[in-house]
């Protein structure tokens, strides 16, 4: 049961379908589970009471009191109601998401593709959830590990995400486009965060007002991928919108009201594209990111191109961190400080070892210890 619950949460290992289109695999009523599970929870606790001779004096004498199954109950309910409390709109669209970056499958919801059989307990963890999409299997979109917030671009995410809903016969909510660039990667961060491991997969990285935003799936992330944001998606757009400007400034006295006012938005967006490629530009010659560093650290270079302020500060801080040593384990951190990291090798084994680096190791000499004589019962040696 605790797995069928699991199956509707896109972060575990048996995900299968978002809570809105879960039972076009199987039944799942999480609410008759979280009650089935409240009554199992409540049968062990009594049996366990009755097993070490606990009666109603002992449990309020030890818990406070007469009835602490109805507390483990409660506690139960809160966990459980935590969980539940994902929107499910929300998890629909983001699921939507996932397929459009060719994570999830949608033919599941299809029903094109049947679900694999639930694993046993103690079978080994899959690679993938039973809702992602198979190795070898055509994703809905072909891309090259980017897309964007771009009315009419064919790599438009809202457009997809629209596409994905319609091709699973449900009613595309609306203001999809407002959700995503005000609502989705807060919900996203807090769905992908645990503890205090923070490891979101889709990278929003955007203009100063957030007009114009390019979405990165981290598991293409390469070191090609800014030259691609670079050369596929700014310049074309950066054209596009050079040319509405030269348009609207060749028209001169003849620009009405709202030309005026469409010419001023036009000449403000395109100075920003410009920052955001020049910005691009100066990062990608040095950026070559290692997915065993972890997200925090790859995305850490790109920390001013983020836009949510609390993620902001979290990559700031890891890049601050980064410059001062504090992480030259990382690959990432020989890319940009070699010097330094070297240096470091030739006196720490663990790092040369994980920068492949052991001939630059020295073994330190070691000290002989000087022989001691005995002391005599009189004192004298």
């Amino acid at each position: 049961m605790k797995q069928l619950l699991d199956s509707c949460e896109e972060t575990s290992h048996a995900f299968v379908l978002p809570l809105a289109l879960r039972d076009r695999v199987s039944a799942c009523d999480p609410s008759a589970i979280d009650a089935e599970l409240a009554r199992i929870q409540s049968q062990i606790d009594e049996r366990a009471f009755e097993l070490y001779g606990f009666d109603k004096a002992d449990r309020k004498a030890l818990f406070g009191q007469a009835d602490v199954g109805a507390s483990l109950d409660s506690e139960d309910d809160d966990e459980e109601d935590s969980e539940a409390a994902v929107p499910v709109t929300d998890a629909l669209l983001s699921w939507a998401i996932g397929v459009a970056f060719g994570r999830f499958d949608w033919r599941l919801a299809s029903r094109e593709r049947h679900a694999p059989s639930a694993s046993e307990p103690f079978d080994p963890l899959p690679a993938k959830s039973p809702g992602m999409l198979p190795a070898g299997a055509e994703p809905f979109h072909l891309f090259n590990g980017i897309l964007v917030d771009d009315q009419g671009h064919p790599h438009d995410l809202v457009h997809l995400v629209e596409e994905v809903l319609l091709r699973v016969d449900v009613v595309v909510p609306d203001d999809i486009r407002r959700w995503l660039q005000r609502d989705f990667f807060a919900f996203h961060l807090q769905r992908y965060s645990k503890s205090r491991r923070k490891a979101p997969i889709y990278w929003p990285l955007a203009t100063t007002s957030g007009s114009y935003t390019l979405w990165i799936y981290y598991p293409s992330l390469s070191s090609q991928t800014l030259y691609t944001a670079i050369n596929d998606f700014i310049e074309p757009k950066l054209k596009q919108v050079g040319a509405d400007v030269s348009d609207l400034r060749n028209k001169g006295a003849a620009r009405s009201r709202d030309d005026e006012k469409q010419f001023e938005v036009l000449q403000a967006f395109e100075l920003e594209l410009i920052e955001l490629r020049d910005s691009l530009l100066k990062l990608a010659p040095t950026y070559k990111p290692n997915h065993d560093d972890g997200v925090p650290i790859n995305a850490a270079p790109l920390w001013s191109l983020f836009r949510h302020k609390s993620w902001q500060k979290v990559l700031k801080d890891t890049w601050a961190k980064l410059e001062k040593g504090g992480y030259d384990w990382a690959q990432l951190a020989i890319n940009y400080w070699s010097e330094r990291v070297r240096e470091k090798c030739q006196t720490d084994k663990s790092l040369a070892i994980a920068h492949g680096l052991e001939d630059l190791y020295v073994e330190p000499e070691t000290k002989q210890k000087k022989a001691r004589g005995k002391k005599k019962a009189g004192g004298d040696e």
